[in-house]
């Protein structure tokens, strides 16, 4: 399994700033499934006390459902010590499962509009692994992940067969 963990290059504006994604070798008959991994939940109180103009620029001139996605994008992110706390989580269990994974901080200021992963519908490709629901979970924090099956090779295709 590779391990793709980048550092920031300067001083980031504010603690949450790390994304994190898997490649699972397979899943649902799909080959190296990329899950791009965010936290469904935060205290309102951490989202109020962000300094919004600095982590998201000029662009605070934009429309308020692109500043809410925008905001959203950032809440979903992780902490440094959570990114490690969630590395070492699925290093430990899923090893040998997993083909990367892969960590990097955001690039700030973040641009209006992004679609927060929590917010991507699920549909016959586009589906959710709630990992906080698996038995055993272990972390302090909730941790799900988005996947889209219509991006990624079937293990078998009809040639197989």
């Amino acid at each position: 399994m590779k391990k793709n963990i980048a550092a920031a290059r300067k001083t980031l504006p504010l603690d949450r700033a790390y994304v994190v994604s898997v490649v699972i070798k397979s899943f649902k008959g799909r080959r190296n499934v990329e899950v791009h991994l965010y936290r469904p939940t935060w205290k309102r109180s951490e989202e109020d006390s962000c300094n919004w103009e600095l982590i998201l620029g000029g662009s605070l001139q934009g429309k308020e459902s692109d500043l809410s996605k925008s905001r959203k994008v950032v809440m979903e992110s992780f902490t440094e010590e959570e990114r490690d706390i969630l590395v070492d989580y699925l290093e430990g269990r899923y090893s040998a499962k997993l083909a990367a994974i892969n960590s990097m901080p955001l690039s700030f200021p973040v641009p209006p509009g992004l679609n927060p992963l929590s917010g991507m519908p699920e549909n016959e490709n586009l589906g959710r692994i709630r990992f906080d629901q698996i038995p055993n979970y272990p972390l302090s924090f909730a941790v799900h992940g988005v996947y889209d099956l219509s991006m990624h090779s079937p293990i078998l295709t009809s040639e197989e067969v």
